[in-house]
């Protein structure tokens, strides 16, 4: 719960910024000249893709929480075995001893979006964001049907 509340704090901030300077994109725009409108074009750029952005993390957050209370509901998320040090971070052996069977696991099953699912949640484990972000990913694709591309 606390993930997803800073989560929407955040999201209203990016909002919020977005609009702040898109009105000063709009203001630069009805100065009239060449060069404020110039700088307004390109100010207002920046909101869009910022929104895009949020908009398609949303979207991946959504998905992978749907994934995620699917296969809690199966009894198939993988149970949290990683030792932990004092201080409450994930043991690096651990994590890649976890990560070795996920991956032989996903090579077992490469169709299943569990396995998909499971080596994601390992990858992210291991402090290995942009591949837990793929693995996840290739998740969504297999569970919605999509084509999968080959990375």
């Amino acid at each position: 719960m606390r993930a997803k509340l800073s989560y929407a704090v955040t999201a209203a901030v990016l909002v919020f910024y977005f609009v702040l300077v898109g009105s000063r994109g709009v203001m630069l725009i009805e100065s009239g000249t060449v060069v404020t409108v110039t700088f307004g074009v390109a100010v207002l750029i920046l909101p869009v893709i910022g929104l895009w952005f949020l908009w398609k993390n949303t979207q991946f957050v959504r998905r992978a929480n749907a994934l995620a209370a699917e296969l809690d509901a199966e009894g198939g998320l993988p149970v949290d075995e990683l030792k932990r040090t004092p201080g409450g971070r994930i043991d690096r052996d651990s994590a890649d001893a976890v990560f070795a069977k996920r991956k032989a696991e996903t090579e077992a099953a490469p169709d299943d979006w569990r396995s998909w699912f499971r080596l994601a949640v390992a990858y992210h484990d291991a402090r290995d964001t942009p591949r837990a972000r793929k693995a996840m990913q290739r998740a969504i694709a297999l569970h919605d049907g999509r084509p999968v591309q080959q990375s």
